[in-house]
């Protein structure tokens, strides 16, 4: 490696040691907005005489170097404002300034405020962007689209969001698994709080806090090159985008229809410059949110004596509510005429505590001669025929994600040579201690389960009915219950264990460090750059998990009753209270009996480490002119991996231990597990842009990127339960998973209207091996551990990804008044992503299946009014069906059903300094909904609603 490393050095000394064409002057300069507010970033300026064309810095700056001695013309243009032209004279030696201001069209000078600027800024880094790419933008006065990043992304091209509990976390690019998107923030990659996954949740981040968000469909050497659907570059403020100081107070109240509680939010943000040199700016959020959510699910389907039905279904009512504090701070300098300067920071956290009451219906028994009678839709189970029992269930847990962030870094630029340098530190972590998830009561209902007075064992009379003509809600009635009404006695429900979660704690941390270097040569048509770095990341992410199983006989539900069910869905009581159960088992600690063997069990199978050092390094080439750019390279990325895990055997009483012997109570075998390994990839990438044309943009990419497998999958966490029949089931990580890699191609032609708007449409392929899937495997043998069902994450063969995305947005400015404040846009992308996998590790028999969490079909809309003292919105979002998890089975394969939400915002400024906005976010009560296939039909997995939620507040600007 040492040896490729100095090969690669080498070269690119060579390249930037090419002698330079001797020239002259420089022409420096600024764009910004005419009333002077903030600098236009991605403003494009040309010599029109030399055909050299370069983009503003997000500071308005710009630089042409070596620019010989003359008479020149400069040309600036931005979307939605008028090209403007200046004359400049160059010396021999030296620089000549140009600051320039641009307004919008006809008597419209107001380039920064309201939908309208957030447009023209977003299509004009989406212009001048190197690549493929989608930009979300705020204003002048801090106002951005929505309430998070996740919820703020899906408004553009290709993007769409996974909910959780009805809030928008993981972003999904191109139809694409969310674990395929990298998310960066402020040049950092930021790693993932929870511990079973690479993708990052980005609810954690408000977007009070935000400037700019960029969504990179198409990569360059000098990028990281571990992303497939895209990379998420999150930009928090810089006082250097300012021409003036920043200071802006938001204060709301958010209502949602299930809690009927008024949630509060609050946030400031700010910039200012401390002198021509140095400026501070930063921001602090805060928002609690209440809410509730109503879910069914069921598993374990099957198709027995006349009907498909679920051995297990379960009714929960969740209870939520969540704190999330986000703030950021981060200082510029500039340390001369040619070097910037900056150290920013992040820190954002999310607490949850949840209280979840589940009523669940075990029918296992049922499993082989089905119900005991059916009548259509409907089936009974009889307590008569075979034993069922009944759970009820409260988990009370509290947990804390935090991401926290600092770089330190800097760009300098004399003219012919620049370079880009940075450090930063990332950590995530996750924290759940002292939760009980969850305190279960049960009972058992079977033949033997009630006395006749005389002796005699007798059924308790209960008979249960379910209804499944609705295949998304399957509701449950209570047919007989003859004896006593014991199905609604909390007092036979009889106290099964206490999960007592002593400690669950997740921590993943990256340190990085980059260097690039530049050399610029002056071509008598255009420029070229020649341009080489290196990057390093050191990562690891570790899970520990302690927790212990309690019993106490003395203990039922009756103890721990609560006020009653929030459930709107069907009557689930007798319920327990938020609290009570938790209150009980902490009072009275001594009495409960410590169950060792679940407890060791459980406490060791989760538990892993995993190391991840990336080394990379590049060389790239670059010309621009005022019509065609090209930027082709190639990347290096060596990966070195520690994996840390445990092989956990539990050999329940009666079963063989290892040496043959037979258990005499359950035992569980710990044998700690290490894995080492290391490879390497060539990540080559093209892209064209061609101008032929004012406003008329094409697009052509290409480039080979990866996805390392997510940590916790890599994990060497090998987990055994044996019966003591011998039967074996298994779980285990997969230390020898290859990572995803994929060859990309984009073809775009983009449109950019005289006015602010324009039109686009593209097409794209992606050719993916060793894509990664969750398997359901029987009979085999996996790293000498033998199993007769086991769960394993394997490579699949190969996948081909074809889309296509057509945007459209538009100002109509030109409209007369008052037609003349709307704003639309929409987009929609198609994606067709299918692959091959041997489910059942049998190379003869595959099975094709679309990629896990890809939308064929996603599209957005949003219908705009900005003029005046009024901004109104009404935005909508479409997310289609995708697979979710692979079964042992097809037609037993988990798929979500589609998405579609509408979201309402409107805002009145009643002042130039005092802005009342409102929000009414899933007017249409968009609920979520998980199904198989079995029987030709959709049936359950699960089905969550959530109804709509209000806000509403005042915006004060300083």
């Amino acid at each position: 490696m040492k040896t490729r490393t100095m090969l690669f050095a080498g070269a690119a000394i060579a390249a930037l040691s090419l002698p330079a064409i001797a020239q002259a002057g420089e022409v420096a300069g600024t764009v910004s907005d005419a009333s002077d507010t903030i600098a236009l970033r991605s403003a494009q300026v040309r010599i029109v005489e030399l055909d050299r064309v370069v983009a503003t810095e997000r500071d308005g700056s710009f630089l042409f170097a070596d620019v010989p001695a003359g008479d020149y013309t400069l040309e600036i243009s931005y979307v939605g404002a008028e090209t403007v032209t200046q004359s400049v004279t160059v010396p021999a030696t030296g620089t000549v300034r140009a600051d320039v201001t641009l307004a919008g069209f006809g008597d419209n000078e107001i380039l920064v405020i309201g939908q309208a600027a957030n447009l023209a800024s977003a299509l004009s880094r989406k212009r001048e962007a190197d690549g493929v790419s989608d930009v979300l933008t705020r204003d002048a006065i801090g106002q951005f689209p929505d309430q998070n990043v996740a919820e703020s992304l899906r408004r553009l091209p290709g993007v769409n969001i996974l909910n959780d509990q009805g809030e928008g976390r993981f972003v999904s690019v191109r139809g694409l698994d969310p674990e395929l998107v990298s998310t960066s923030l402020n040049g950092v990659r930021l790693p993932a709080p929870e511990s079973d996954v690479r993708s990052v949740a980005l609810d954690v981040i408000s977007s009070d806090i935000i400037e700019s968000i960029e969504v990179k469909k198409s990569l360059t050497p000098d990028m990281d090159g571990d992303t497939i659907g895209a990379s998420v570059e999150i930009e928090t403020t810089s006082a250097f985008d300012r021409k003036s100081g920043l200071l802006v107070v938001k204060l709301e109240g958010s209502y949602n229809d299930y809690a009927d509680e008024v949630s509060p939010k609050g946030s400031i943000d700010f910039a200012t410059r401390l002198g021509d040199n140095v400026g501070v700016s930063g921001g602090i959020s805060y928002y609690r949110r209440t809410f509730e959510t109503d879910n069914i699910e069921a598993d374990g389907w099957t198709d027995a004596g006349g009907a498909i039905f679920p051995v297990d279904v379960e009714y929960r009512d969740y209870d939520v509510e969540r704190e999330r504090i986000s703030a950021t701070l981060g200082f510029d300098f500039r340390a001369g005429d040619s070097t910037k300067l900056y150290i920013k920071g992040l820190y954002s956290q999310f607490d949850d505590q949840e209280f979840r009451r589940r009523t669940i219906f075990d029918l296992g028994d049922f499993e082989d001669d089905g119900p005991s009678s059916v009548s259509g839709t409907t089936a009974q189970f009889s307590d008569a025929d075979q034993e069922f029992t009944v759970e009820r269930d409260i988990k009370d847990r509290f947990e804390s994600q935090k991401i926290r962030s600092i770089t330190a870094g800097g760009e300098s630029d004399w003219g012919d040579w620049f370079a880009d340098y940075a450090v930063s530190w990332a950590k995530s972590s996750e924290r759940e201690d002292g939760s009980l998830d969850p305190t279960s009561f049960d009972r058992d209902f079977g033949p033997e389960e009630a006395d006749d007075g005389m002796g005699n064992d007798i059924p308790s009379g209960l008979v249960l009915g379910f209804d499944y003509a609705d295949p998304r809600r399957p509701s449950y009635s209570v047919v007989s219950d003859a004896i006593n009404g014991s199905f609604f006695d909390p007092s036979t429900y009889e106290l099964n264990d206490v999960e007592f979660t002593q400690l669950s704690d997740a921590q993943d941390e990256e340190y990085s460090a980059k260097f690039d270097l530049g050399r610029r040569f002056a071509m008598d048509s255009g420029e070229f750059t020649v341009q080489a770095g290196f990057k390093g990341r050191w990562r690891e992410k570790t899970y520990n998990f302690n927790v212990g199983f309690y019993e106490f006989d003395g203990f039922t539900l009756a103890d721990a009753l609560g006020a009653g069910q929030t459930y709107r869905l069907t009557d689930i009581s007798p319920v327990a209270g938020f609290t009570e159960a938790t209150d009980f088992f902490l009072a009275n600690f001594d009495q409960f009996e410590f169950q060792q063997a679940d407890s060791d069990f459980d406490s060791a199978v989760e538990d892993y480490s995993v190391e991840e050092d990336v080394i990379a390094g590049y060389l790239l080439g670059r010309w621009d002119s005022d019509t065609l750019r090209v930027i082709g390279g190639v990347r290096f990325e060596s990966t070195d991996n520690t994996l840390v895990g445990n092989n956990v055997l539990l050999v329940e009483e009666g079963g063989t231990l290892p040496g043959g012997d037979t258990a005499d109570d359950d035992t569980v075998i710990v044998t700690p597990v290490n894995f080492d390994r290391s490879y390497d990839d060539w990540l080559p990438s093209l892209n064209v842009r061609f101008e032929p044309q004012p406003g008329l943009i094409f697009r052509l990419a290409g480039y080979r990127s990866l996805v390392r497998p997510k940590l916790s999958s890599l994990a060497p966490r090998f987990t055994v339960e044996e019966a003591d029949d011998g039967e074996r089931e298994g779980e285990f990580g997969n230390p020898a998973l290859l990572p995803y890699k994929a060859w990309n191609f984009d073809a775009t032609a983009e449109y950019y209207f005289a006015s602010n708007g324009a039109i686009s449409a593209g097409i794209f392929y992606k050719d993916i091996k060793d894509y990664i899937v969750d398997t359901v495997q029987e009979d085999g043998t996996f790293n000498g551990i033998a199993f007769d069902e086991a769960t394993i994450p394997i490579n699949g063969d190969s996948a081909d990804v074809f889309g296509v995305e057509l945007s459209f947005s538009k100002a109509w400015t030109e409209l007369p008044a008052p037609f003349d404040g709307f704003i639309t846009t929409a987009n929609y992308t198609y994606t067709d992503a299918t692959g091959t996998v041997f489910t059942d590790g049998d190379v003869t028999d595959p099975r094709d299946i679309p990629l896990p969490a890809t939308s064929k079909h996603t599209f957005n809309f949003a219908l705009g009014y900005d003029k005046g003292p009024i901004d109104i919105r009404l935005a909508g979002t479409y997310r289609d069906s995708y697979l979710d998890e692979l079964a042992d089975e097809p037609d037993l394969d988990r798929y979500v059903d589609d998405h579609f939400q509408l979201d309402l915002s409107a805002k009145f400024r009643v002042t130039q300094n005092v802005q009342l906005f409102y929000e009414w976010v899933n007017i249409n009560n968009a609920k979520y909904f998980a199904y198989n296939t079995l029987g030709a039909r959709r049936n359950l997995y699960q089905y969550e609603e959530y109804n709509w939620t209000m806000k509403g507040g005042v915006r004060l600007t300083f």
